[in-house]
């Protein structure tokens, strides 16, 4: 065991990560080429991917008016599921279900059961990332 030990001590490798280029770019900003790397692959992507705030909710009233409890004359983009629409919370689920469908991710529950209005569904799938 001490032979081992005694090995160990002299074939330790330092791991130390490097802090600093010794030629730094400008462009990016003295950062490791692997972290820049990764600014370029994920951070732009997932800037770019929200979709425009206006087109959801066209894409929300759309799946709303066409939802067969509904009747279309009556919704608006402040429209209350429960006390405009009428809808139960049976038919809320169904309609976040539609939603999920249209925009091509899934709304944790916890998140499902917050959304009652037209303006909410709006606002959260706006700030997903992964809505289509």
């Amino acid at each position: 065991m001490a032979a081992r030990n005694a090995l160990l001590k002299y074939l330790r490798v330092n791991a130390r990560p490097v802090l600093q280029n010794p030629n730094p770019n400008p462009n990016t900003l003295g950062l490791s080429p692997f972290n820049v790397l990764l600014r370029r692959c994920f951070s732009e992507e997932v800037r770019g991917s929200f979709l425009d705030k206006s087109e959801v909710t066209d894409r929300v009233i759309s799946v709303v008016k066409n939802f067969q409890k509904v009747d279309p004359s009556k919704v608006t983009p402040s429209a209350h599921f429960q006390n405009d629409l009428g809808l139960d919370s049976l038919d809320t689920v169904e309609i976040v279900m539609a939603l999920e469908e249209e925009f091509g991710f899934e709304i944790p529950d916890n998140e499902a059961d917050k959304i009652s209005t037209i303006n909410l569904a709006v606002d959260f799938i706006a700030s997903h990332p992964q809505a289509k």
